[in-house]
């Protein structure tokens, strides 16, 4: 069935001089928000309602057609990890990362739309700070966060690959497979930061929120009135004492696939320093080191592989 699936972008390009905006949708099959927001606004640009005046835009309603078609987060495995062109593709998602990655990196901006599982409001996740270091070197934070605050949501997210990579650094036994594991935490934006870009990863709601595409719309709207691809007033942003902002401070493994949560986490939930998290497959409690906020809780995950993270607050944005 896979070999029969084709890729597809849609580009519109206007007159004048401007970034070039690339907006994704459906990298994980069973989030669809994304898509449907997508089609919305191209809609409207097909019928004149909207115009592209500057710079251009692709739009990839669907960027993963395998998972898309099965609905489900994946076709053969998650896209959204180690995402890099592959000389000799083992998998569909190798296959769309070999069309993908080049299109990312034919951009200068990147708005990735998803969606998550548990009941929540809808969520950005951000780019490190400006640095010259090996894991993610950067060099476009205050445009990153300008266009974060702009997109109508108060919830911001940080830390993502430092938290990863600390999380793999401690369960490696042999230093020399680092940068092969620590490459698996790629997705999209990671690589479109690596060619030189920025990029947002959007949290529009819960799957089956029926509001969550109206949030993935409206952040549209707002990203080519920020960046200037259409005659429209540029957005207000956000005031820095309306906004929530997480920095992902650890990250915890599951030992054994018996360990369990001691209740149905979800993101975002408030975690007290003591409070009992879950307990590992011998009865041994895990308790929290400090207060925190509770991110990604996996129940499902196996033993070896990330349980939970934790995030701290951060005022500083």
């Amino acid at each position: 069935m896979s070999h029969t699936l084709h890729f597809r972008s849609l580009h519109y390009a206007g007159q004048g001089a401007g970034p070039r905006l690339i907006v994704t949708g459906a990298v994980h099959g069973n989030e669809t928000a994304g898509t449907r927001g997508i089609e919305r606004v191209m809609a409207q640009l097909d019928s004149g309602e909207l115009a592209i005046v500057n710079g251009s835009v692709t739009f990839v309603p669907v960027v993963n057609p395998l998972a898309y078609l099965k609905g489900e987060r994946a076709g053969e495995r998650n896209l959204n990890r180690n995402l890099f062109p592959k000389a000799d593709p083992k998998d569909f998602e190798d296959r769309v990362a070999n069309w993908l990655c080049p299109l990312l990196a034919a951009h200068d901006v990147l708005l990735d739309l998803h969606s998550f599982l548990s009941p929540g409001e809808p969520f950005v996740m951000v780019g490190p700070r400006d640095n010259d270091g090996p894991l993610e070197p950067f060099r476009h934070e205050r445009e990153e966060r300008a266009l974060a605050r702009v997109l109508g949501v108060r919830r911001f997210v940080d830390g993502w690959l430092r938290t990863y990579g600390a999380g793999v650094q401690r369960r490696l036994r042999d230093d020399r497979q680092l940068e092969t594991v620590l490459r698996y935490g790629v997705g999209t934006t990671e690589f479109m930061r690596s060619t030189g870009g920025y990029a947002l990863t959007l949290e529009c709601g819960q799957h089956d929120d029926p509001h969550a595409p109206d949030v993935a719309y409206r952040a549209i709207l707002n990203t080519l009135a920020h960046l200037g691809l259409v005659d429209a007033p540029r957005p207000e942003p956000l005031p820095r004492d309306r906004m929530e902002v997480l920095s992902m401070s650890e990250v915890h493994d599951k030992d054994h696939d018996a360990d369990t949560f001691s209740r149905p986490w979800t993101s975002f939930d408030r975690v007290r320093q003591g409070e009992e998290i879950g307990r590992r497959a011998d009865g041994t409690p895990v308790l929290a080191a400090a207060d925190a906020v509770m991110l990604f809780p996996d129940s499902a995950a196996t033993a070896g592989n990330e349980w939970y993270y934790l995030a701290r607050s951060n005022p500083d944005f």
